[in-house]
């Protein structure tokens, strides 16, 4: 594996220097995929916990309006 991964570094170290940002550009892409998907996934699993406390009346939910009026409530202090 290190060979390949030396190899593969001395390669694109001689690339011209638009072809390594472009080379550079795709690899990062390539690792924000993976934490989107990460994220993605994380978020799913919060949401369906969330949402079997309410289906269960484990937590109540307060309406939006109560919510936005406390909040301006605490923004005027």
């Amino acid at each position: 594996m290190v060979t390949n991964y030396k190899r593969i570094e001395d390669s694109a170290l001689k690339l011209e220097e638009k072809d390594r940002a472009e080379l550079a550009k795709r690899l990062l892409k390539s690792l924000e995929d993976k934490v989107d998907e990460d994220i993605e996934q994380a978020w799913i699993e919060e949401i369906n916990r969330r949402k079997k406390e309410i289906e269960s009346g484990e937590v109540d939910t307060i309406p939006a309006e109560k919510v936005l009026a406390e909040a301006r409530k605490i923004l005027k202090k």
